[in-house]
């Protein structure tokens, strides 16, 4: 920090000293000052833009200042950012994962007596070229003393960068859930996705490949089959303390596909600490005798992230 900001100060300083640079009057001179020393780009490309509108006769040297910033603005990020590609590089298979833990429950008595528990986790970890994720949820349900639902899936998810927006991924999944007709399903994919989208507030990727699941279901043969996975992953933040989210993906076999959706909101309440309201949709289009093709889920849930 002291190295930057001495680097910052010699900026200001060289921006300064020249002749031409001491025409400027002094209150244009401490804001467009002040703006360097922040170390905000847009900020001075607001400032520099009012000073050249009030001087338009001193437009060459605000640019020149301007230049100086940028150059050495470019310099210190750039040796930033191997910094950190140097750290991340040098980091334990155990380190760099960050993610969230979600759990909600119920309990309703009179006419129904019911309770349920729905959790979730949530991992992953950013690499220089590799990106894994981690993902559980587990929806319980009890209704008058027998299970009206339970439902699990366990997911990982390798995928190695192979430019800016493009990647190859990986998948193995494992759902469990009786009253859908199955007692496991397990899906192996591979294949490539794409980033339309990576922003700080907003992300959209889109990925697709082959796929092969092995599905033991209630009351009938184990089956496997081959099909083609397609899925969307948005996630969009209007403000600082709420998030929109979409999940689908779709597996699509000649004998039986299945469509899923999850939409989420989320409110940040403190810190590391949100409200989430989301409702999943899954649907098969040829299910195992005496299941429904559509089953859905309403979850509101407590998230921690960490």
């Amino acid at each position: 920090m002291l190295a930057r900001a001495a680097v910052l100060a010699c900026i200001v300083g060289a921006a300064f000293a020249t002749p031409a640079a001491a025409e400027l009057p002094g209150p244009v001179r401490a804001m467009i000052e002040a703006a360097m020393r922040s170390d905000d780009p847009r900020a001075v490309d607001a400032v520099i833009k009012a000073a050249k509108a009030t001087q338009p006769q001193d437009s060459a040297e605000i640019d020149a200042m301007k230049q100086k910033f940028d150059d050495t603005h470019s310099l210190v990020s750039a040796e930033k950012a191997e910094r950190e590609r140097e750290r991340v590089l040098a980091a334990r298979p155990l380190q760099l994962w960050k993610g969230e833990g979600e759990i909600g429950a119920f309990r309703t008595t009179g006419n129904t007596d019911s309770v349920g528990l729905s959790v979730g986790l949530k991992l992953e970890r950013t690499g220089v070229y590799w990106r894994h994720k981690l993902q559980f949820t587990a929806d319980y349900q009890k209704t008058n003393d027998e299970v009206s639902r339970e439902q699990y899936l366990a997911s990982y998810s390798p995928r190695y960068q192979l430019d800016e927006k493009l990647y190859a991924y990986g998948l193995v999944q494992y759902e469990r859930d009786r009253f859908q007709g199955f007692w496991n399903r397990y899906s192996l994919s591979p294949g490539f996705g794409y980033r339309v989208a990576d922003r700080k507030n907003l992300k959209l990727s889109i990925e697709g490949g082959p796929a092969i699941r092995f599905t033991d279901f209630v009351g009938e043969p184990a089956k496997t089959r081959a099909s083609g996975l397609a899925s969307v992953d948005f996630a969009w933040s209007p403000t600082a303390t709420i998030r929109l989210t979409q999940q689908a993906s779709a597996y699509l076999e000649t004998e039986n596909s299945t469509f899923t959706s999850t939409t989420g909101i989320e409110a940040g309440m403190l810190k590391g600490l949100k409200a989430r309201l989301s409702y999943r949709y899954e649907h098969d289009t040829d299910p195992a005798d005496g299941a429904r093709q559509t089953d859905t889920l309403s979850r509101f849930t407590l998230v921690y992230g960490f």
